[in-house]
């Protein structure tokens, strides 16, 4: 797997011809919308497969598959077009294999509302799907948003374990500390909510839940060890697992990274895995920055790595990029949320050059618009394959995606084309 990054002047045709590929296969493997104007600086993946087959007459997903002692969701990932057809023709080149250098987790996440195309498309590359539908109350209750009976159904049916994400949060992620604080103190609130999370877990059919600690210090670390003993002794003594997702809240002065020293040996021997994730919701108020640092996550993996087994330690990747209006001004500026696509898309109307910020790994760019001055900052193939080799540098059992609503093309092909994705088997 190689990421070419495009220069002026260069074309899809003169870069396919480089790497010895067809510019269809170009812009197939990257979800290319605008294949006449190309970016300054975008980054394009080159994953040249191991093995290929040329559909014949007769074939089926299931010959081709015992043909080749793969499975069937090994071809999906492979051919993700395939997702949504519901026959192969004659002619039609598929990928078998990539040359892959090792073994992966992959956790998502979603809401129940998300395209049910996307979420087919997607599911071949997860392991794990928490659902976030459920936020807790301060009396032990936890409500929910929508019906998500449907997603945990089909999830299982792509052998991926769907857990339920219960946190304080809002579904737009909007804060409550004082509901969480709650319930870590009242001992009756903390009774009452894992009988509701359990009940929930047993008639949705979950097979786990994923609890999201969002405001952990060296301070309160005892009494959210206190109330995370209670649910994994509970809930494992159903047969359901537990894991638990914490924001490191890592942030920078100066050249210094800053992140709570906490202790989360507990926490480690009580879950499944820790997922270190800093959520990225369609609001932010901070000022411009880059959406993900490989060198402060560097930094926070090197502290947390002295007490926790590696291989219970998955990290998340952001997929989302922010617009600000410049000069930032808080509560004043208007900051807007991009997807990949609409990032890139925006650097081409505005004739944008990206740049790469080599710190952080992650590109940018500046652009005007009615005599406003905008910066935007992303997420693209250089950032996803520079958080896979923290993953492979640490020996991390994987890597989580906040989230999986908008289906990028690019930010599969980077981790398919170079790992096996692992599959558990469900009960």
């Amino acid at each position: 797997m190689e990421i070419h990054v495009v220069q002026q002047g260069e074309t899809l045709q003169m870069i396919a011809d480089s790497y010895g590929i067809t510019e269809d296969m170009l812009i197939r493997d990257n979800g290319l919308e605008n294949t006449y104007n190309l970016v300054i600086g975008q980054a394009l993946v080159i994953a040249v497969p191991e093995v290929v087959y040329t559909v014949k007459e007769g074939d089926s997903l299931v010959s081709i598959a015992d043909s080749f002692n793969v499975t069937i969701m090994q071809l999906l990932m492979n051919n993700p077009f395939l997702s949504d057809r519901e026959y192969i023709y004659p002619g039609e080149v598929l990928i078998i294999s990539y040359n892959r250098k090792g073994d992966i987790t992959i956790h998502g996440n979603t809401n129940p509302n998300i395209d049910r195309n996307i979420l087919r498309k997607t599911l071949p590359y997860l392991t794990y799907l928490s659902i976030v539908n459920y936020t807790a109350t301060n009396e032990g209750e936890i409500i929910s948003y929508y019906d998500d009976s449907q997603i945990i159904e089909i999830t299982k049916a792509y052998g991926v374990i769907p857990l339920l994400l219960l946190t304080t949060l809002t579904i737009v992620g909007k804060a409550n500390i004082t509901i969480e604080y709650e319930l870590l103190l009242n001992i009756n609130f903390q009774t009452e909510y894992i009988q509701n999370l359990l009940r929930i877990i047993k008639e949705k059919g979950y097979k786990g839940v994923n609890i999201s600690f969002q405001y952990i210090n060296v301070t309160n670390i005892i009494y959210y060890n206190s109330f995370f003993t209670l649910i994994t002794e509970r809930l494992n003594s159903e047969g359901f697992l537990v894991f638990v997702t914490i924001d490191p809240n890592l942030s920078n002065t100066g050249e210094n990274v800053n992140f709570e020293r906490v202790d989360y040996s507990l926490l480690d021997q009580l879950s499944q895995n820790i997922i270190f994730m800093n959520y990225q919701w369609a609001t932010n108020v901070n000022p411009p920055a880059p959406i993900s640092s490989i060198q402060n996550l560097d930094v926070f993996l090197n502290y947390v790595n002295a007490f926790i087994p590696p291989d219970k330690i998955i990290i998340g990747i952001p997929t989302i990029g922010y617009d600000w209006e410049l000069p930032f001004l808080p509560g004043l500026s208007n900051v807007n949320v991009l997807s990949y696509d609409g990032a890139i898309n925006l650097a081409d109307i505005y004739g944008a050059i990206i740049e790469f910020d080599e710190t952080s790994q992650t590109p940018f760019y500046r652009y005007s618009r009615d005599n406003v001055q905008h910066i935007v900052w992303f997420i693209d193939a250089r950032s996803v394959n520079a958080l896979l080799d923290l993953v492979v540098k640490y020996s991390l059992q994987g890597a989580g995606i906040w989230n999986i609503t908008i289906y990028n093309p690019q930010l599969w092909l980077v981790i398919n084309s170079q790992f096996n994705i692992l599959k558990f088997q469900l009960d």
